[in-house]
């Protein structure tokens, strides 16, 4: 009955216009997990990383009850490399380099004892191997799917098979006009879901997110934050936030998933406060409860 994540795990070259970052834990894999962790336990995760991943890395995975059983190290290979530097406004950045390396030829195995994962997380890979993935599990009762514009344009044929057998797609406003070649993101919700997936959330960054599904539309604002440092794995964390709220109380009601999109938009809030996963390395569920309070007293109104 545990929660499953399968994804990119690397290492980021990170700039912002206050500060810069290298070899900085990466990867959607690993934001997911870390946002997930604390909610839930134990947090399995399946990717690929050289033998040039630190073992602090690993160790402070542990530290947060994530089983990476799953996790292939490949002697002699290199991790996933990403460099990027971010403009001013933190809404837009200009990719630097992207080293495949041994993620190349990344092959999912599922371990025996995750194939009955009840819940899972397909991070941002390939459609087939996220196919893959799904055709090694045992019927799960949940799956959560990311994508991107790079295997919208091409891939869709294979995308659009992964859709059909998903329960949510998360997706940036832009992915999703992309998606459903609509520009008005109402219209192109409609389209999507006919695609298969019952329920949508569409990200629009600091404009927060829009949740779909059984008819209905949840508007969700973002938390408003003063410091942000860096945006990278937000997207993820929201993923590993949303997920694993539903993971923790297994109620599937679109009135709890509106509370998991909240959750999911705290567990992105912490994220961008620091550089790389650092956001997310050190809260207490007390800090993730009081965010809560505070979002619901911003958002609430007579």
């Amino acid at each position: 009955m545990g929660l499953l994540i399968v994804g990119s795990i690397g290492l980021d070259d990170i700039e912002t216009p206050f500060d810069k970052i290298e070899g900085a834990l990466g990867g959607s894999t690993t934001y997911i997990a870390l946002a997930a962790s604390y909610f839930t336990g134990p947090v399995s995760i399946v990717g690929v990383v050289g033998d040039d991943f630190s073992k602090d890395h690993i160790k402070m995975l542990e530290d947060h009850n994530i089983d990476h059983e799953g996790l292939q190290i490949v002697e002699g290979g290199k991790t996933f490399r990403y460099g990027c530097r971010y403009h001013y406004d933190l809404n837009t950045r200009d990719s630097l380099f992207t080293d495949l390396n041994v993620f190349e030829s990344f092959n999912p195995i599922i371990p025996d004892k995750n194939k009955k994962a009840s819940f899972v997380i397909l991070g941002n890979i390939a459609p087939k191997l996220q196919t893959s993935v799904l055709e090694q599990l045992d019927n799960p009762k949940f799956i959560v799917c990311d994508t991107m514009n790079f295997w919208i344009n091409g891939a869709l044929d294979d995308l659009k098979k992964v859709l059909g057998r998903v329960n949510v797609l998360i997706i940036n406003d832009s992915e999703a006009r992309l998606l459903s070649k609509e520009p008005n993101l109402i219209k192109a919700a409609k389209i999507i879901s006919d695609m298969g997936p019952k329920y949508l959330i569409i990200k629009k960054g600091e404009h927060g997110a829009l949740l779909f599904g059984e008819n209905q539309v949840f508007s969700a604002p973002a938390y408003p934050m003063e410091n942000i440092f860096d945006p990278t794995g937000a997207g993820d964390a929201f993923a590993g936030g949303f997920t694993g709220y539903l993971h923790k109380n297994m109620e599937l009601s679109f009135e709890n998933l509106k509370r998991a999109v909240i959750y999911g938009s705290i567990m992105a809030s912490f994220c961008v406060e620091k550089f790389s996963t650092k956001g997310l390395e050190n809260l207490s569920y007390l800090e993730i409860k009081n965010r809560f309070v505070e979002f619901r007293e911003l958002s609430s109104f007579d």
